[in-house]
């Protein structure tokens, strides 16, 4: 299902649960919702539907990703500055970024993954796993 996109900082500031086998519902209705705005997003986390639970789903290319209970377990030391948008707030920010990361997390069916993200998608998850901390940009 389809949700409405969160714009209370107050909900987006609450760090977020993790995610258990009974958040599948949660994960497939941000997967809809990101895919419903694909023209002007490229990733959302669970607290921009509302839910305050440590999903992420992101699109890279023509794929989409769902990421529970994600954990940078690896990052490179160069960082760059970027300005990123946020459906759930207005405008534009800078801010810092890493080359690339390494992130442990379960998928759909809470299967163990790991994997390495560069360039775009790494700064997509990197803004993403912000937002289950209460981190915005």
């Amino acid at each position: 299902m389809v949700r409405k996109i969160v714009r209370d900082t107050a909900l987006l500031r609450q760090p977020s649960l993790p995610a258990t086998r009974k958040d599948g519902k949660a994960a497939d209705d941000l997967l809809a919702t990101l895919k419903a705005h694909a023209a002007d997003c490229v990733g959302m986390a669970a607290n921009m539907i509302g839910i305050t639970k440590r999903i992420v789903a992101v699109r890279t290319g023509q794929a989409y990703l769902l990421l529970l209970n994600p954990v940078i377990t690896a990052r490179s030391p160069e960082t760059y500055l970027a300005e990123e948008g946020c459906l759930s707030l207005d405008g534009v920010r800078p801010v810092r970024r890493h080359a690339w990361i390494e992130v442990t997390y379960c998928d759909r069916k809470f299967k163990r993954k790991q994997q390495r993200f560069t360039g775009l998608a790494a700064q997509i998850v990197q803004h993403e796993m912000d937002h289950l901390e209460g981190i915005l940009i």
